[in-house]
C-alpha cells in the first residue's frame, strides 16, 4: 500500500512539474506583455548590426514620406493599428511583421523596394504588438481575420478597383499564407511570405528540442489546451501547409537556408502543398529573416519576376 502510495504521489508530483513547466513557456511566449523582442532576437541568432548603415539610409528615406495612423476593429473587438504610407489609389501592399515586433519595424529595407515602384504601403501591427490591442498573439491563426479587415480598409479607403499584394516577415509570412486559405477578395493579386512557419505548435516544436533540448510531448499538449481556454485557438488549428492548398492567388516563398528559428524544410513543406502559381526562392546563407538583407538582388529579382506575372502594374 506504502509503494501505491509513493507511486501515486511522485505521478502528481511529475504532473504538477509538468504543468507548471508549461504555464513558465505558455505565459513568456502567448501573453504579449511577457513575449520580449530581445529574447525572440537572441533566439533567431541575426546579426543585424552589419546592416546598421544601410537600414539607417532606408529607415530616413521611409520616415520622410507622408504618414497616417489608421485603425480597424477585429472580429472579437479589438482596436487595431497600422500605418499607411502614400497614397497611390491602384496599387498597395499590406504588410505584416514577425513576432515581437511592430509594422514600422519589419519593413524599413522593404521600403526601398515598394516606395519607389508607386505602392501605397500598409504597415500593420499585429494584435497584441505595438499600437494594437490584444493580450494573447495570434501566431497567424486569429491574425489571418485580421487580415481581412485591413483588406477592407484598403478597399474602402482607396476604392474597389486597389490591387493589392499581401507580405509577411516570420510571423506575418505565417499570416499572410494563412490568410490565403480563406475567401478573399480578388483585389489581392499575390502573397508573399519571408520565412514563415506551418503552425505555431510545429515552430514551438522546433525551439523546443534545438534549442532548450526539450521534448515537445507533454508540454505542447497542455499549452495547447492553455490556449484553447485562454486565447480562444488550438496551436495547430491553422497550419500554412494546410492552407495554401486552398489558396487561390500566386503565392512566392522566401527563406534563408541557414534560419534556425524556422527550419527552412517548413518553407520546403508549404511550397509543397501550393496547387497553384507559385515560386520559391531559397536564399544561401541567409538566418532568420535577413534574407532581403543577405542577398537585396537575389530577393529583388525573385519579387520582380512574381510580381511581373501578376495583374499589378
Amino acid at each position: 500500500m506504502k509503494t501505491v502510495s509513493k507511486i501515486v504521489a511522485a505521478a502528481a508530483a511529475a504532473g504538477a512539474f509538468e504543468w507548471a513547466l508549461a504555464e513558465y513557456f505558455y505565459k513568456r511566449t502567448m501573453i504579449r506583455s511577457n513575449a520580449k523582442v530581445e529574447r525572440t532576437m537572441k533566439m533567431a541568432g541575426t546579426d543585424w548590426s552589419q546592416y546598421e548603415p544601410f537600414m539607417k539610409q532606408r529607415k530616413e528615406a521611409m520616415m520622410a514620406e507622408n504618414m497616417e495612423d489608421v485603425y480597424v476593429m477585429s472580429r472579437d473587438g479589438l482596436k487595431l493599428h497600422g500605418t499607411l504610407i502614400g497614397n497611390n489609389p491602384k496599387k498597395a501592399v499590406i504588410c505584416f511583421h514577425g513576432y515581437t515586433s511592430k509594422g514600422m519595424n519589419d519593413f524599413i529595407g522593404l521600403s526601398g523596394y515598394y516606395l519607389p515602384k508607386g505602392y501605397t504601403m500598409l504597415l500593420v501591427d499585429e494584435r497584441a504588438h505595438g499600437d494594437s490591442e490584444g493580450k494573447y498573439v495570434g501566431f497567424g491563426c486569429l491574425d489571418r481575420f485580421d487580415a481581412l479587415k485591413w483588406i477592407s480598409f484598403m478597399k474602402e479607403r482607396f476604392g474597389e478597383d486597389i490591387k493589392l499584394l499581401l507580405h509577411g516577415i516570420s510571423m506575418g509570412g505565417a499570416t499572410v499564407l494563412m490568410t490565403s486559405g480563406l475567401d478573399i477578395p480578388t483585389n489581392v493579386k499575390g502573397i508573399i511570405s519571408d520565412c514563415g512557419f506551418t503552425s505555431a505548435k510545429e515552430v514551438f516544436t522546433s525551439v523546443l528540442n534545438t534549442m532548450y533540448h526539450l521534448p515537445a510531448f507533454p508540454l505542447l499538449n497542455i499549452c495547447d489546451k492553455m490556449n484553447q481556454d485562454r486565447a480562444g485557438y488550438g496551436l495547430d488549428e491553422c497550419n500554412a501547409a494546410r492552407e495554401v492548398r486552398k489558396a487561390k492567388v500566386p503565392i512566392l516563398l522566401i527563406h534563408g537556408d541557414k534560419d534556425t528559428f524556422v527550419p527552412v524544410s517548413m518553407c520546403h513543406e508549404i511550397y509543397q502543398n501550393i496547387k497553384g502559381k507559385k515560386k520559391k526562392l531559397i536564399v544561401e546563407g541567409a538566418s532568420h529573416a535577413e534574407s532581403y538583407y543577405k542577398d537585396q538582388a537575389a530577393y529583388e529579382k525573385a519579387m520582380d519576376e512574381f510580381i511581373g506575372g501578376l495583374e499589378i502594374e
